[in-house]
């Protein structure tokens, strides 16, 4: 179960994405990155963070520790903004923070090299949740004391907006020729020999386990939440057994084994020697 912490003080928003995260204080003197209830998005957003963020946990993966957040809108009254009021006054009760990783920059593939090992483990997770939100223009990741954090799950499991298409939707390839690491060459057929037994129905429940009752009641077609949980774990656990059959990638994407070439030229220390105007 993930632990509780409350709100004292909000920081600042994050404008960055598009469910406007803010920076929080809470009770237990951390910081953390908060996600409403009350941002556009709704609840399933917060949902598919708890799922998919406690399973790259389990996983070995690295994401920012996760924890229920309770907030009472009251400490929005200063707040300038007040689109971020509004979103504070739709959001009272219990949200989502991640751990803030103070330093850490945003993931750029010119500047931070991931071997293929490690991208195949990235990709194959994101096949697995129908990651569509890890792509070059957003590559959802962060590098912190040199590590590569993933962040940014709400756009995952497309399929739990619409469970009675659900096993259909989920059994359909991943394409990740848009993925931020695809030019890596990721070693799939790795990541999947050693993350897919990993994947039981045991380890689903627990992390399903971690989503707050209050986030999953009143989902049409369940009569509980147990079943809502229920509905989760089977549409995983099948597809991580496979998934890696049905990642595809175009021809056109190259591997990159270094910087490009303009980048390489300007970290290279030795000299070169300069072409003469006869040359």
């Amino acid at each position: 179960m993930l632990s509780e912490v409350i709100a004292t003080r909000y920081v600042t928003p994050l404008r960055e994405g598009g469910s406007l995260p803010g920076i929080v204080e809470a009770d237990d003197l951390g910081t953390y990155v908060m996600k409403f209830t009350g941002a556009g998005q709704g609840r399933k957003t917060l949902v598919a963070e708890v799922v998919c963020g406690r399973l790259a946990q389990r996983l070995g993966l690295r994401v920012p520790r996760l924890v229920q957040m309770q907030l009472d809108p009251v400490i929005g009254l200063g707040e300038p903004d007040q689109e971020v009021q509004e979103l504070l006054k739709a959001s009272g009760g219990l949200n989502l923070g991640m751990d803030y990783l103070p330093g850490s920059i945003g993931f750029d593939p010119l500047a931070y090299q991931v071997d293929p090992a490690e991208a195949g483990r990235v990709v194959w997770f994101d096949a697995l949740i129908n990651n569509v939100d890890r792509s070059w223009r957003n590559p959802n990741m962060l590098v912190w004391h040199g590590d590569l954090w993933l962040i940014d799950h709400g756009a995952t499991m497309i399929w739990h907006h619409n469970w009675p298409t659900a096993q259909s939707a989920a059994a359909k390839p991943y394409n990740a020729s848009d993925h931020v690491l695809a030019p890596v060459g990721p070693d799939i057929a790795a990541a999947a020999a050693a993350l897919a037994p990993l994947v039981t129905r045991e380890l689903l429940e627990e992390v399903v386990a971690d989503v707050p009752d209050e986030w999953l009641v009143d989902e049409p077609g369940f009569d509980s939440t147990d079943a809502l949980r229920r509905a989760y774990v089977d549409v995983l656990l099948p597809r991580a057994a496979t998934i890696h059959e049905r990642i595809t990638m175009e021809a056109e994407v190259k591997v990159r084994t270094g910087p490009p070439g303009w980048l390489a030229d300007r970290l290279d220390p030795r000299p070169r020697k300069m072409k003469s105007d006869s040359e």
